[in-house]
């Protein structure tokens, strides 16, 4: 049995065989969630007590164009790094960086000291979400990779909108500031503690790649392709990563919305914090939990069917959102879009996945997240100039919407289906 053949072996493939680990990596996403969740709701709503004026909508959108910018480019950075040094260490990386946030947000004289936060929260969360999910597709089989996306984002959304719900109640009764220290370093030191019992899934990469060699049929792999020039093919030269990398910038612009524009604007309805934690949290949530089964459908019948829709039902609940007036229809469009997140979501990446060399599989899936996450930037200098010029939110839920309905055309109109097992 020569070496390639016992690696393969000793690092098998598959959720069920690696239960241990991907369990850990689950729970470990869950904190990357809560650490994010935890502004959603809070910080936007009560952004007046950090000098935010009223209505200054692209100022107060400062605080995502930061997190966008820094997130895309590190998501980037992240990919090609795990796959030189490994994913266990690009994760501590992130979670070290995690600590100055709560701190930043609690000292914050100024709104320019929680600009100042989301800059460490974007390293954060590029290296340890982008960590997370490249390490579950790592260990699951090749029929598998849409329920490792799946478990993944939906534990990660569910604890985005479970922070936003208990920080929005936990605000009321002890001030944002308080709340967000210790509910931030509370989550950071969990996550530090259990990456000492995780296992770096770089040597079940190079077990696939040795089992991809010896497999029937197959070629020897061309020389694995440098950063930028993957950068530039997954961006702008091959045709269906294109329009996957657009339709991850869409969907962020959507969330933009949801994290920005939607606590002021259900604020201007007369709603509190705690209401408006409720209809953010429902439309994480519901996209959180569907994904344990939308992710898994993509492996069945196929990624684009479930994308296609995806982007339909967030469009038309976008819509929805500008046209009802109460709580309890906000909470059903809410939900809506959070059904069209599941579909969409971990079905774009499953589908980035399907198309990528195993050994390029880090720097190619961190060239999609920099693209989607950098629609964090985008959507924070587009939506915050649009509310500023009109002085209300209500252009920019519509705005959003049409954007959403054309990136789901031009998927529908120039992917095939990714998914050889279901094709």
């Amino acid at each position: 049995m020569n070496s390639a053949t016992r690696v393969a072996k000793t690092h098998q493939r598959g959720i069920g065989v690696n239960l241990g680990q991907f369990l850990m990596l689950t729970t470990q996403v869950f904190f990357v969630g809560l650490v994010i969740g935890m502004e959603r709701n809070v910080l936007p709503a009560m952004s007046q007590n950090f000098g935010v004026a009223r209505g200054a909508f692209f100022f107060l959108a400062s605080f995502v164009i930061a997190f966008g910018l820094v997130k895309g480019v590190l998501n980037f950075v992240a990919g090609g790094l795990s796959d030189r040094i490994g994913r266990k260490r690009v994760m501590l990386y992130g979670w070290l960086a995690g600590i100055p946030i709560p701190l930043l947000i609690f000292f914050a004289p100024n709104w320019w000291w929680i600009v100042a936060a989301n800059i460490f929260l974007g390293i954060n969360q590029a290296f340890t979400w982008t960590m997370t999910v490249t390490s579950q597709i790592d260990l699951a089989d090749r029929h598998q990779r849409g329920l490792a996306v799946g478990i993944n984002e939906a534990m990660g959304y569910v604890a985005v909108g479970l922070a936003g719900l208990v920080t929005g109640y936990l605000a009321v009764l002890y001030g944002p500031r308080w709340t967000l220290l210790g509910f931030g370093l509370l989550v950071i030191l969990a996550a530090l503690v259990l990456l000492l019992w995780m296992e770096d899934t770089l040597a079940w990469v190079h077990a696939e790649h040795a089992q991809n060699r010896q497999s029937p049929g197959a070629s020897q792999p061309a020389q694995k392709a440098g950063l930028w020039a993957t950068f530039v093919r997954v961006s702008f030269q091959d045709v269906t990563y294109r329009a996957l990398c657009q339709g991850g910038v869409a969907n962020k612009i959507a969330d933009t919305l949801v994290w920005v524009l939607f606590p002021i604007f259900f604020r201007l309805h007369g709603l509190g914090v705690v209401r408006i934690g409720w209809i953010t949290g429902v439309y994480a949530m519901v996209w959180g939990l569907f994904q344990l089964w939308t992710g898994h459908l993509g492996d069945r019948i196929g990624r684009k069917t479930p994308l296609v829709l995806g982007f339909a039902l967030l469009a038309v609940g976008l819509m929805g959102t500008a046209l009802v007036t109460f709580f309890w229809a906000w909470i059903a469009t809410a939900t809506v879009m959070g059904l069209g997140m599941a579909l969409l979501y971990p079905n774009l990446i499953a589908a980035m996945s399907d198309v990528a060399p195993p050994l390029e599989r880090g720097q190619i899936l961190g060239t999609y997240r920099y693209w989607r996450d950098t629609g964090y930037a985008i959507g924070g200098v587009m939506l915050g100039l649009v509310a500023q010029w009109r002085n209300e939110v209500l252009p920019t839920i519509w705005l959003t919407a049409i954007l959403v309905a054309l990136s789901g055309l031009w998927i529908a109109s120039a992917v095939q289906e990714t998914n050889s097992i279901s094709s």
